[in-house]
This record gives C-alpha cells, sequence and structure tokens, in this order.
C-alpha cells in the first residue's frame, strides 16, 4: 500500500531523494514512438531546461537526472537551510517567477502603502512560500 509523502520525506534523516515521474497510456515523452511514428525528441531539450530553472528557485540542488522516451529520474539534494538565508524580497521574487500571487502580495512588491493586518498577512504568505520553496512536494 502507498504511504503519504509526509511518512516517507524526512530532511533530517537525508537530505537526497531519488524522483521518478512517468507518463501514463503509453504515451511518450521524447523520443520516436513507433505506434505513431511521431518524433517527440524535442521535449527532451525542454524538460531539461526547465528542471535546471526550476532548481535555481527552489532550494533543491539537482544531483543527477535521466529523461527516458516515457519517464524521467531525478536525483536531487532537499536544502531547506538555503531558504531559510533568503529575505523576504527574495522569497517572493523567487515565488512570483513562477507564480503571479495574489494582489496583496502585488501590492507589497509594488511598494504600496498597507496596513498592519495585510503586512501580517503577507508575512504568512511568504513563510508558506519559502516552506514550499524547499519541499520535494
Amino acid at each position: 500500500m502507498t504511504r503519504p509523502r509526509k511518512e516517507l520525506v524526512s530532511v533530517a534523516d537525508t537530505p537526497y531523494y531519488h524522483v521518478v515521474s512517468r507518463c501514463v497510456r503509453r504515451s511518450f515523452l521524447c523520443g520516436v514512438d513507433h505506434s505513431s511514428g511521431k518524433d517527440y525528441e524535442y521535449r527532451r531539450q525542454w524538460i531539461e531546461n526547465r528542471m535546471r530553472i526550476l532548481s535555481s528557485l527552489f532550494a533543491i540542488d539537482l544531483c543527477a537526472y535521466a529523461v527516458l522516451s516515457n519517464h524521467f529520474h531525478i536525483a536531487l539534494k532537499l536544502c531547506p537551510e538555503e531558504a531559510e538565508t533568503w529575505t523576504d524580497d527574495r522569497v517572493v521574487e523567487r515565488w512570483t517567477s513562477l507564480f503571479k500571487g495574489p494582489l496583496l502580495i502585488q501590492k507589497w512588491q509594488a511598494g504600496d502603502p498597507l496596513i498592519p493586518a495585510q503586512l501580517k498577512t503577507i508575512s504568512d504568505c511568504i513563510a508558506v512560500y519559502r516552506e514550499r520553496l524547499s519541499s520535494l512536494s
């Protein structure tokens, strides 16, 4: 029976993890699909580029990877202590380079005046972003 990720991942025990993601329904990730004759090789470089971008934004080191025809493997190291050294501005910058972010965060980034309750909400959001930027999830 499968177990939830929170029971499988413990950075205190080891920061290194092997991740596998596989296509379903006989789909092809890259290479030549012999059943349809289509060539999906162009996707390999796209996947490699995306992994590099994501590893530069997250507090995760990309140790090794292999992109195969219908799945890929990634060996990575979680670095939550790195995310703790980032300033709030840096956390928001990294997060909003991937996601637009709520209007309140956008106002904060623009330097708009905010009331204390809004600043508290922003602080809570940044704490969540910091945790997510160092999480295997």
